[in-house]
């Protein structure tokens, strides 16, 4: 992918160096300790809980009240301002700055809605989010509450080492599949679902996170087929990359690979075989219509 013709995104808060150690191929914080925090990751796996929301609500059981607001001093304040100058981060910051310039154009054209961009926070080990604790165990994931995307770019080695996954585009696939959450969070879709989960059991409920995931990787399919019309972006293997990237993070590939079996029931992001379908989808068509998957069948 040419990502280094990309403009770097004004909206990357760099909070690396405040915990622990970073990494690009080619312990948490708090008071829960790591034991605890990859429990919660797993329970909000099952349940289709955004881990954020347990991992913090936890911490308020332990420490009583709400939330402590963050204290941050200006020094901090003025390094996190300043944009990455290692590989990782200003691939982050380039990937995410061609997010903003693709959608800012085809959302209201395809929509009529305004693009209002997300922000993204770089961290190592753990920091604080809108939805409660950000740990490196949780993956990337997007906060609605705050409306940032938080990644902890060790990620994209864990990719490597942990799924077999490598190549630039393989981990932009990850990072548009988060903002594909705040285009879903701006067009009032994330907020309904929440509301429908709440009244559904827990298999309904997880039927529903497949199908909200399934739509982030559409979107993610039609960025890329609007960056590479426009910025002509895309290199030869980098669709290749992203389906490897989709097929090895599936319910069903990732189920096995820790117990030896798939329970279908208990998928919240969907199998490997539909992660791939709906990135394509969005790809083939470039358009953000093509990715309701709750009204088209999801398998």
């Amino acid at each position: 992918m040419r990502w280094e013709d990309f403009r770097s995104s004004d909206n990357v808060e760099d909070r690396r160096g405040e915990g622990g150690g970073g990494g690009f191929p080619g312990g948490g914080a708090g008071g829960l300790g790591i034991g605890a925090i990859v429990i919660l990751c797993i329970i909000g796996w099952v349940t289709g809980i955004n881990p954020a929301v347990l991992i913090g609500g936890a911490e308020q059981m332990m420490g009583g009240g709400a939330p402590r607001q963050e204290q941050v001093d200006p020094q901090t304040q003025a390094r996190r301002g300043t944009k990455p100058a290692d590989d990782a981060g200003r691939f982050a910051a380039a990937i995410l700055g061609n997010t903003e310039d693709v959608w800012k154009e085809i959302l209201p054209n395809q929509t009529g809605k305004q693009y209002r961009p997300t922000g993204m926070v770089l961290y190592t080990g753990g920091t604080r989010s809108g939805c409660g604790s950000a740990k490196a165990a949780m993956g990337p994931f997007y906060c609605p509450l705050d409306k940032k995307v938080y990644l902890d770019t060790t990620f994209f080695k864990e990719m490597e080492t942990k799924f077999g996954v490598k190549g630039d585009f393989a981990y932009a696939y990850v990072i548009a599949h988060e903002v594909g959450h705040h285009i879903q969070g701006e067009l009032g879709i994330l907020g309904k679902v929440q509301s429908r989960q709440q009244a559904a059991g827990q298999v309904e409920s997880n039927k529903l996170s497949v199908r909200v995931e399934l739509m982030a990787d559409c979107l993610a399919g039609v960025w890329a087929k609007n960056s590479n019309d426009r910025f002509n972006s895309l290199e030869p293997g980098d669709i290749e990359e992203a389906m490897q990237a989709a097929s090895a993070i599936g319910d069903d590939k990732l189920q096995k690979q820790s117990q030896g079996y798939a329970v279908p029931d208990s998928f919240t992001h969907g199998s490997s075989a539909q992660r791939m379908r709906w990135f394509m989808t969005g790809y083939k068509s470039g358009q953000t219509r093509s990715c309701d998957t709750f009204r088209a069948a999801a398998n």
